[in-house]
């Protein structure tokens, strides 16, 4: 299975599997980005957004995007009975076990999880694991502290990369995200939700150097605008 992993800063990425098109959390007018919201219009096939909870800097350019696109969302129910509203066509879940997506490509599944932090009024926060043909892709984390729970994921799951939050400040910072990782059991490691403000400074390097010399998993640091890929 072919994965394509582009980073555009923040918590903003696209994952293609095996030509499936998924924009996560796309801020992509984030103050890291180096890439238009027409450069990604343009150049990535976006089937489905997925909207981790309801701060600005998740949903970011969501709506935009759907408006140029056509795509469609799938969020927690409280943010999909908001964006329906607005005329925009998804997919409401809560956290569980996968919902299966096969509407927007067959095998495609995406399950809901625990977060620990905030959204306003619209639910309550989340994280994301993507799974195709029932194997685990993908595991978005969201924003969140780190977690208990953490480890079930790791138990059910372990999905081949986790995109973990290594700010602090408002999420995990690099010490929570090594137990994290731990926790996860994902073969990839990538580190997210750093140095786009002040108060959330980080390294990643050295959330690489920590989780590859512990022997937890490989590590990869993308720079905003970078792909890579991963055959599974």
């Amino acid at each position: 299975m072919k994965v394509k992993l582009t980073y555009f800063g923040h918590s903003a990425f696209h994952v293609d599997i095996d030509g499936i098109g998924i924009a996560i959390d796309p801020w992509i007018t984030n103050p890291l980005s180096k890439t238009t919201l027409d450069e990604y219009v343009n150049n990535f096939k976006t089937d489905l957004i997925v909207i981790t909870h309801a701060h600005e800097d998740h949903i970011g350019d969501s709506e935009e995007i759907m408006k140029r696109t056509g795509a469609k969302f799938f969020a927690i129910h409280e943010i999909y009975v908001d964006l329906t509203k607005k005329g925009f066509q998804g997919i409401g879940a809560n956290i569980g076990g996968p919902a299966k997506l096969d509407d927007i490509a067959k095998g495609l599944a995406i399950a809901l999880t625990p977060a620990t932090h905030s959204s306003y009024d619209k639910g309550v926060p989340t994280g994301a694991i993507i799974f195709k043909d029932e194997i685990p892709i993908l595991y978005h984390a969201g924003d969140t502290g780190l977690f208990a729970e953490m480890q079930f994921i790791g138990q059910l799951y372990a999905p081949k990369i986790a995109l973990l939050p290594i700010g602090g400040h408002y999420t995990m910072d690099i010490e929570q995200a090594l137990l994290a990782v731990k926790m996860i059991k994902p073969k990839i490691a990538i580190p997210m939700h750093y140095n786009t403000f002040p108060p959330i400074r980080a390294d990643p390097y050295e959330f690489k150097k920590k989780v590859e010399e512990l022997g937890l998993a490989e590590s990869r640091v993308l720079e905003p605008g970078e792909t890579v890929e991963f055959n599974f």
